[in-house]
């Protein structure tokens, strides 16, 4: 096409501009005819068009297409006008019109949609539900595109080869692919995850001073953390494995950065960031330790008695991700209350614990063994628990003990979990197996048979399964209530200790170390009141949600289904009061037991108040906090379990009213597919994944 000049030289600035702004309009029409063709592509729920062009004719339209962008192309060249090259990305673009559609879906949810008119109380729960299921699907899609380009299951299931055998999850990968099985792909990723290794965090807790950093620094045996200087404890430091020494610190409303190991001190020292006003929330360190190999992260926690603060508020909120906990005491030091705090609240939150005695170099062999007997005594003595103690020092010449102690206390604690792990896994990669399988086969089955399939207990099921999701933020509120309520119970704790203590000096049965348990009880009752409720709300919950899980499974009829305690199962013991260590020297006046009890359990009441009673509402006050913790973390355990579930379920109802697959090709690669299903391994059966070797450690 000779190029159209005008009568000077070339075309003015104005006529240019007009002719790029018309070229690239009609390119824009030309990406809406794209769009049409692609119809029957979208799969749209609400279609603009009618599919009433043929393939091959949607083909010659494409090539016309091709040949005026051409043409297009050439005109502008000849007149050096260049195309603009696209300043956004189309990941971010995506990414903000999920983010719009995940607003609209929110507008749909109850509190919103009475302004058309009064919500009806039965569809609540169900309405809610299904925002949920949509937000929950808008939000994997949009956690997949933040991952990058550099993502893919594919590869990392190709890398995965180096260390075992992986050939049955290669098949699920490869299957999923080929048929876009997308609702699969989310287990698939977690499957991974696994497989690449599942972290092990081993959190070290002690008071300032008490040497955590040293003793860390020891194990991993690098001098990374910054030792002999006041630490800013509000920010919990992780080791885990890297293949080069970097740290990672992330800030307050701003991504993380990388720095370098010699400027950690800059972020977790007091004295270079007093207040911790850089306003760090997240340090982790990465080195090349062999210790660390075997996806072993070491934490260390804020110190009692830190700078920034107690033990309670950080330390409560981390308890939920740690695995093994190390309580840190000065062997040459008296066993402290705080020590035996921290060991009560790792009981309290259900986590393996342990202490470890520091500054083993200080002691004789003798004064060692007994260092560590008389502690042991008194953790069994004071909370009636028994629990290993071991003895160790960062000294040069003591390595063999920290050596010791890490192959006979760490590594065993460790296999037990990987190994309740590989089981774990071998269950998630037989469940994905068989759902899949019938999801392929909803596909095989005719129309006929597949409108046989939609009966009633089928709706009800995916209805029920709509309803449960919606009813998680119902009963999170319910628990975050009572949880709250439990911060005020100290006073009525007071009041009725009050009256049984005066009972009890009426009955002339007065002991001051009997006096001082009936008060603890009390405690205990009062705290305990609101968790049960809350664990029986959350007991009853479980229940409700396996039921329904196990109704659709059976529904859809799958060949492996839920636990019974699948949701239950996330259930343990809940966190008990700590009132700390306390001696009540109180008891009732016998002068105003004479006038009556009313004066009396008046007067013994303002003395509790007096002698304990700050204590007693600082211990209400953590462990309502606690438990809300507590229940906020298991309640989203629960939903991540039933999620899992339920996402499969209502994509595989949605495949079953589907119709059945347009040619026979389609039809053959489907059964070539699940007979790859049922003998690439049997269901059920995780690939082994090659540990490394002990000597490592």
């Amino acid at each position: 096409m000779t190029p159209v000049k005008g009568s000077g030289d070339s075309l003015n600035p104005s006529q240019l501009r007009h002719l790029r702004t018309t070229c690239e309009y009609a390119d824009r029409l030309l990406r809406e005819i794209e769009s049409i063709l692609s119809v029957s592509d979208c799969k749209s729920t609400f279609p603009s068009y009618k599919e009433d062009i043929s393939p091959a004719q949607a083909r010659v339209v494409h090539h016309y297409i091709g040949r005026i962008r051409a043409h297009m192309l050439r005109v502008l060249e000849s007149h050096g006008i260049l195309p603009p090259v696209p300043q956004t990305g189309a990941a971010h673009a995506i990414r903000v019109t999920v983010s719009f559609a995940d607003v609209a879906f929110e507008e749909c949810r109850p509190q919103y949609m009475r302004g058309y008119g009064e919500v009806p109380e039965s569809a609540i729960p169900e309405l809610n539900g299904l925002v949920d299921e949509i937000q929950g699907l808008l939000s994997k899609l949009d956690a997949f595109l933040a991952q990058g380009p550099g993502w893919d299951l594919a590869q990392r299931l190709k890398d995965l080869e180096l260390t075992g055998d992986v050939t049955q999850v290669k098949v699920v990968e490869d299957i999923i692919s080929r048929h876009g099985l997308v609702e699969f792909r989310h287990l698939l990723s977690g499957i991974v995850d696994r497989l690449e290794g599942e972290p092990f965090e081993i959190a070290f807790f002690g008071k300032v001073s008490s040497g955590k950093s040293s003793l860390l620094n020891a194990i991993v045996q690098s001098q990374v953390l910054p030792v002999g200087v006041t630490p800013i404890t509000s920010v919990p430091t992780r080791l885990t494995y890297g293949v080069r020494p970097k740290g990672n610190v992330w800030f307050a409303g701003f991504s993380g950065e990388e720095v370098a190991i010699e400027e950690l001190a800059e972020y977790v020292t007091e004295q270079q960031n007093p207040g911790n006003f850089k306003s760090v929330t997240r340090v982790v360190v990465e080195l090349p330790s062999p210790r660390l190999r075997q996806g072993i992260v070491l934490v260390d926690t804020p110190g009692v008695g830190s700078v920034a603060g107690s033990l309670a508020v950080e330390t409560i909120s981390y308890l939920p991700r740690c695995d093994l906990g190390c309580v840190l005491v000065d062997a040459s030091s008296a066993l402290s209350p705080e020590d035996l705090e921290i060991v009560r609240i790792l009981y309290g939150a259900g986590i393996p614990a342990s202490v470890v005695l520091s500054k083993a170099d200080l002691l004789t062999p003798r004064e060692q063994n007994q260092s560590r007997q008389y502690v042991a005594d008194q953790v069994s003595s004071q909370l009636g628990v028994e629990l290993p103690v071991q003895i160790v020092s960062v000294r040069e010449g003591y390595a063999a003990l920290i050596a010791d102690w890490f192959e006979r206390e760490i590594l065993p604690v460790y296999d037990r979990h990987m190994e309740m792990s590989k089981q774990a896994l071998r269950r998630k990669i037989g469940a994905l197996t068989e759902n899949i399988r019938v999801a392929l086969q909803s596909r095989l089955d005719h129309s006929g048979q597949a409108r046989e399939l939609q009966t009633s207990r089928m709706r009800k099921a995916e209805a029920d399964l709509h309803q449960t999701a919606g009813r998680f933020s119902e009963i999170r509120a319910r628990c975050e209530d009572l949880a709250g309520e439990i911060g005020g119970r100290g006073e009525s704790a007071l009041r009725e200790a009050a009256v049984l203590l005066v009972e009890r000096c009426l009955g002339r049965q007065w002991q001051q170390e009997a006096a001082h348990g009936l008060f603890v009880q009390v405690l205990q009752r009062h705290a305990l009141e609101r968790c049960s409720i809350i664990m029986n709300i959350l007991r009853a919950f479980a229940g409700e949600t396996d039921t329904v899980l196990g109704e659709a499974a059976v529904a859809l009829r799958l060949g492996q289904t839920p636990g019974d305690a699948e949701i239950a199962g996330v259930l343990k013991e809940m966190p008990t009061l700590d009132v700390g260590g306390f001696k009540l020297e109180v008891r009732p006046n016998n002068f105003l037991l004479r006038l009556g009890k009313a004066l009396a359990r008046r007067s013994l009441e303002r003395k509790l108040r007096r002698q304990v009673g700050e204590q007693v509402a600082l211990a209400f006050s953590v462990h309502g906090r606690i438990v809300k913790n507590w229940s906020v973390e298991k309640l989203g355990e629960m939903k991540r379990r039933f999620d899992s579930y339920a996402d499969t379920y209502c994509a595989l109802f949605a495949r079953f009213s589907g119709a059945e697959p347009r040619n026979g090709s389609a039809r053959e690669t489907i059964h070539r597919d699940l007979e790859m299903l049922s003998g690439s391994r049997p269901h059920g059966e995780a690939p082994e994944v090659r540990d490394p070797t002990r000597k490592e450690a």
